[in-house]
Order: structure tokens, then sequence, then C-alpha cells
């Protein structure tokens, strides 16, 4: 009798922990939320020789990966440098703030004006007929959960921008921005998911 006692007070708690396990790891799941994407899909300057002032035309499109979680942006703010150095500024625009709902798309156009026409052709063809430019894009998120709206998460990407002789991109597909911060994340994650996998699994063979 003793012996079944302790076997019935072992399975409790073996059950016990295998549900709070699993609760721990649904709330993981429910509540990590995934940095939207962000990708340039124009970018043009056009060159009117009779004027010394020019106006920058981008597109930006982001999309909210998350499947439940829907996305306030902060103001965008988007910096364009001369090069990936960032050695001289070209300009930079702002895009306000908007919702994005759970899966969406979203494209954004925008322009940077008064830039100096003899400075961007200096940039341009500095290196022949092709130059690299670079876009910063900067701001702050919320993730809205349920009814609720998380913390600010800053988010700073950028890439760089083959352009030909016309200052237009050189490439028709979109420009993907990234930070290292992201991959961080991206690795973290993974992480958690395994070693969560792990755990139920150890919990089910125990």
């Amino acid at each position: 009798m003793p012996d079944s006692g302790g076997g019935g007070c072992c399975r409790c708690c073996c059950s016990f922990i295998f549900t709070s396990g699993l609760t721990a790891l649904f709330m993981w799941l429910s509540l990590r939320t995934t940095s939207p994407a962000c990708a340039l899909s124009k970018f043009y300057i056009p060159l009117d020789q009779t004027k010394n002032l020019t106006t920058l035309e981008f597109e930006l499109r982001l999309k909210n990966t998350n499947k439940d979680k829907g996305v306030y942006y902060d103001p965008i703010n988007v910096t364009v440098f001369d090069s990936p150095s960032r050695s001289r500024l070209i300009g930079s625009s702002t895009i306000t703030k908007f919702y994005q709902g759970h899966k969406k798309k979203a494209t954004k156009n925008g322009t940077i004006s008064n830039i100096s026409r003899d400075e961007v052709s200096r940039a341009a063809l500095g290196n022949g007929s092709t130059a690299v430019f670079w876009v910063d894009l900067a701001t702050s998120v919320r993730y809205k959960i349920l009814m609720f709206k998380t913390k600010r998460h800053k988010i700073r990407v950028g890439a760089s921008v083959d352009v030909n002789g016309t200052i237009s991109k050189v490439y028709p597909k979109d420009i993907k921005l990234k930070s290292n911060a992201d991959k961080i994340r991206s690795y973290c994650g993974k992480m958690g998911v395994f070693f969560a996998n792990f755990l139920v699994l150890g919990l089910l063979i125990f």
C-alpha cells in the first residue's frame, strides 16, 4: 500500500510539472513577437540639368509577419547617405505613424526634397557608371496582443542601394533592410523553441 501511494504521488508531481511546462510553452509562444519585415522597393533621384536642387523619391514595403498580433508604428525616419560609410548626409524624411494588422502588408511612399544636384552627381559619378548609397530606417513599434499593447521596441535597419547613372535602383527586386539585432533575436528565438521542445520531450520520457 505505501508503494502504491508513493507511485501515485510521483505521477501527480510529474503531471503537474508536465502541465506547467506546456502552459509556460504556450504563454511564451503567445507573447513572442517578430519584428516587421522592411524593404526598399523604389529609389530614384531625377537629375534635371536646369535645376540646382532635386528630390529623392523612395518607396518602402512593410510586412507584419506575426499571425495574431497587430503593430503600431511610431513615425518612421528614413535617412539617406552618399555611401555605406555614411560619410555625407544626403537627406532625411519622416513617414507618419500608423497601425498594421496581423499578417498585413503596407506600402509607404516618401520624398526627400532640396537635395543638391551637384552633390548627388559627385557621389554617383565618382565611382563610374554606378554608385552605392546607404539607406537607414529607424522607428519604434508596439505590438497589440488581444486588447493590450506592449512597450515600445526600437527598430533600426539599413541597406546599401546600388544605383545606375540615372540615379535609380539598379536591381528590380526589393532590397531588404536588415540589422544585426534582428539576427540575434532570430537566433535566440530558434534556440528558445529548441530548448522548449527538448524540455517537453524530457518530461514525456520521464
